[in-house]
């Protein structure tokens, strides 16, 4: 590997650290004020219904922001270990590169929920915004919810990845289907459909109920997706490069799957 080579992975492996610690950092912040003990929205808007949607749809515009950002130009801003599982298996990403997205995305991860202790007793309310299993439907309903939600990210993501018309938009994919998903979803299991994002706030927090909820559900829930993706139905157009931001730009040689 030549050192310019070397030198782009590590630009492309550090944009990827800090876009995955701003989703965590921010979002999870959103989490803590919408739904944190004393948190503004919480007296604003009652309903917790309302709060869900509005939390996923302010959750999906931080990663949509990050995505179209100059980190996400840089890394192609998978943001999630599932999404690079993705990439993997359509192909589009060397398993050594997959490899090294994961572990920048969890350190990432860490580094994105330290800070939500300075929230304190707000924070410590909602576990940092840890997802948990529902109490009420227990852990099964939430791994189904899990699976579920990833299953349907994956693959409208990929969707609109495969056609040269809709993947610049894919970035506005995620405002919406969180909105959605987090309005129906959280109340199983939080609504990850990110091993990374509930890797953080358990961490920090040491709550980690059903951790592995947030692992199983969404690697199964890819893995669906992507052999849905295989169908023959659907083979009538391929992903290109393993990125989520399509503007135009020349992709950096991380994503060729010829690159060294």
């Amino acid at each position: 590997m030549t050192a310019n080579k070397r030198a782009t992975h590590w630009r492309v492996f550090g944009a990827e650290l800090i876009g995955t610690a701003l989703l965590i950092g921010v979002g999870l912040s959103i989490v803590i004020l919408d739904f944190g003990q004393g948190g503004v929205l919480v007296r604003i808007v009652p309903s917790e219904a309302w709060r869900r949607l509005i939390t996923g749809f302010l959750f999906g515009c931080t990663g949509a922001a990050i995505t179209i950002s100059p980190l996400g130009k840089a890394s192609g801003a998978h943001l999630n270990p599932v999404v690079t599982l993705a990439f993997l298996l359509m192909r589009r990403l060397r398993a050594r590169h997959a490899a090294g997205y994961v572990v920048v995305q969890l350190i990432g991860a860490v580094l994105g929920a330290a800070p939500l202790l300075a929230w304190g007793a707000m924070g410590r309310s909602v576990a940092y915004g840890a997802t948990l299993p529902s109490p009420v439907f227990g852990e099964g309903w939430a791994l189904l919810g899990e699976i579920g939600g990833t299953f349907i990210m994956v693959f409208c993501l990929f969707e609109l990845l495969r056609h040269r018309a809709t993947k610049p938009f894919a970035p506005a994919l995620f405002p919406p289907l969180y909105a959605i998903m987090v309005w129906l979803e959280a109340p199983l299991s939080g609504a990850s459909t990110n091993p990374a994002r509930s890797f953080g706030p358990a961490l920090i927090s040491g709550d980690w109920r059903g951790g592995w909820i947030y692992w199983i559900g969404p690697i199964v829930g890819a893995l669906l997706a992507i052999a849905a993706h295989r169908a023959p139905m659907w083979r009538r157009s391929a992903i290109g490069v393993a990125k989520v931001h399509h503007f135009g730009h020349q992709p950096s040689a991380v994503f060729h799957m010829d690159a060294d």
